[in-house]
C-alpha cells in the first residue's frame, strides 16, 4: 500500500454524486456506483483537514475482506467488474487502485444497524442513566467496557452531515421501516457480528461494538452496503491490554481522539490540523488491523 495520500477526488470523466466524510461516490451507469474511499478522516463528525496516509486503501480492503467471508449470511453490493471498465485514465487507476470498488445501485435503509458486544461509547452513558440501552435492560452492576452476556442489537437514526446519529428502539425502528424488514435487519446484524467476533477474537482484537448499513434490491432482498467491520465503522480492541473498568485503546482515531481533547476547540468545523507524530501513530493503527485480521 503505497503512493500519495488522498483527501478529496475529482474524477474526469464521471459524476460525483455524494461526498461523505470518507468516501466519494461516483456514478458508474444507471445500475451502478464507483465508490471512492479517501484518507479523510472526521472526529467528533468533523472532517479534519489532514489526511491519514494509506487508511482508505486500509478500510476498502478491510470492507471487501469482510465482503466475501460473509456472502453465506448476507449478499453485498460489490460487483465483479474491474476499475477499467469505467476509468479510462493511467493516472487515474493508479490512484485508486486498492481503494475503489464498482457497487451496485440499491435502496438504501435509513438505519444504522448497531450490533454492541461490550459497554461502551454511548451505550455505557445510556446504561448509567437508565439500566438499559436503547429500551434494551441490562442487568444491574456492569461496569464500563464489560463483555455484555449476549450482543444487542440497537439501530440509530442516519444524522444528517454535522449531526450526531440518534439511538432509538427497536419498536421505533419498525415505525422507520416495516417489522418484517427490521427483523431481518436484526438477525442479520447479530448473525455478522457473531461470525466476525470470532475470527477476530482468535486473532488477538475484540470487536467490541460496529455499525452495518444496509439496502434492498429491486426484488426487496437485503443486501449489506457501504462498509463493514472497519476500524472507522466498529471498536476493535487488543485482546492482550483489554480490561474491564476502563475505556480500551482502540485500533483507530485514538490518538486523533486524544490530541483532539487537549486542544481548546469547540469540536466545530473548521478542525485543527494534526501533528505528524499523530498521523503517523494512527496510519499505524489501522495497518497492524488490516494485518491482524487477515492473517491466517
Amino acid at each position: 500500500m503505497t503512493g500519495q495520500p488522498v483527501y478529496r477526488t475529482a474524477l474526469r470523466h464521471l459524476e460525483r454524486v455524494h461526498e461523505g466524510k470518507v468516501r466519494d461516490s461516483y456514478a458508474a451507469d444507471r445500475d451502478s456506483l464507483l465508490i471512492v474511499t479517501t484518507d479523510r478522516l472526521s472526529a467528533f463528525d468533523v472532517v479534519l483537514p489532514d489526511p491519514i496516509p494509506e487508511k482508505g486503501r486500509v478500510l476498502n480492503q478491510i470492507s471487501n475482506f469482510w465482503f466475501q467471508r460473509t456472502q453465506h449470511l448476507v449478499p453485498n453490493h460489490l460487483t465483479d467488474r474491474p476499475l477499467a471498465s469505467v476509468i479510462r485514465d493511467a493516472d487515474e487507476l493508479a490512484m485508486l487502485e486498492g481503494r475503489a470498488v464498482i457497487v451496485r445501485r440499491l435502496r438504501t435503509l435509513p438505519l444504522e444497524a448497531v450490533v454492541r458486544g461490550y459497554l461502551i461509547g454511548s451505550g455505557w452513558k445510556d446504561y448509567q442513566r437508565t439500566g438499559q440501552i436503547c429500551g434494551i435492560p441490562l442487568p444491574a452492576g456492569l461496569r464500563q467496557a464489560e463483555r455484555l452476556p449476549e450482543p444487542i442489537f440497537t439501530p440509530a437514526t442516519k444524522a444528517a452531515p454535522g449531526a450526531h446519529d440518534e439511538n432509538i428502539s427497536f419498536e421505533r425502528l419498525t415505525e422507520l421501516i416495516d417489522a418484517s424488514t427490521a427483523a431481518r435487519v436484526r438477525d442479520t446484524a447479530l448473525a455478522l457480528y457473531a461470525f466476525a467476533a470470532e475470527h477476530a477474537r482468535a486473532r488477538g482484537i475484540i470487536i467490541a461494538d460496529t455499525k452495518f448499513e444496509f439496502g434492498v434490491d429491486e426484488g426487496g432482498r437485503l443486501t449489506l452496503i457501504d462498509e463493514a467491520l472497519t476500524p472507522d465503522s466498529s471498536r476493535f480492541w487488543p485482546a492482550d491490554t483489554y480490561r474491564v473498568g476502563t475505556s480500551p485503546p482502540s485500533f483507530d482515531k485514538q490518538f486523533v481522539r486524544d490530541y483532539l481533547e487537549g486542544l481548546d476547540w469547540d469540536k466545530r468545523a473548521p478542525g485543527p490540523r494534526l501533528p505528524p507524530d499523530v498521523i503517523a501513530k494512527t496510519r499505524d493503527k489501522y495497518l497492524e488491523a488490516i494485518r491482524r485480521l487477515t492473517a491466517g
